[in-house]
């Protein structure tokens, strides 16, 4: 769990690119993604639910370095709360059947991934900034492409990772016998 925590964090510490809304394009949902995919349902959230405790600690894991309680009363910190629940049923869903079956982790990715995020996100974001859930939508379909971008690749990552090196996946197997 430890090291898909750190690895949401490196990705929150690339350049993000901002846009209308104060909520930046990173690549953090993207480990959110994977997390899920590859650690399981528990696993996955219990990384993210790692991250978030030392960002409310005061480290700065989110983008732009930030961290701290403050990092949690923004327009994207429903967003990043929705990751905890994002990462549960991507794993859920990834992980109902051994083998892994690319149209569940697609299904996984898209669900917990993304309409999950969203569907947290926007009506924190909207709250924050004064505006109604079809403008805070509208404004966030600027994210779309990115999110399906980072879907497509964390299912190939996903599914590589369980050929090259299974062990990760062993939970997935034994419960599924």
């Amino acid at each position: 769990m430890a090291m898909f925590a750190a690895l949401v964090a490196v990705l929150g510490q690339l350049p993000a690119i901002p846009l209308a809304g104060g909520v930046p394009i990173t690549l953090q949902t993207l480990g959110v993604m994977l997390a899920g995919a590859v650690l399981g349902p528990w696993r996955g959230a219990g990384a993210i639910v790692l991250l978030h405790v030392l960002v409310a600690a005061g480290l700065p894991l989110l983008a732009h370095g930030s961290g701290g309680l403050g990092a949690f009363a923004g327009p994207s910190a429903g967003f990043a709360l929705g990751w905890i629940p994002g990462a549960f049923l991507v794993g859920l869903i990834t992980q109902a059947s051994w083998p892994l079956r690319v149209w569940r982790t697609i299904l996984g990715t898209v669900l917990g991934g993304i309409v999950v995020v969203y569907a947290c996100g926007l009506p924190v974001m909207a709250f924050q900034m004064g505006l109604s859930l079809e403008q805070a939508a509208l404004i966030n379909l600027a994210f779309l492409p990115g999110d399906a971008i980072k879907a497509a690749i964390a299912v190939t990552l996903t599914h590589s990772l369980a050929r090259a090196y299974p062990a990760p996946f062993t939970h997935a197997r034994r419960r599924r016998r």
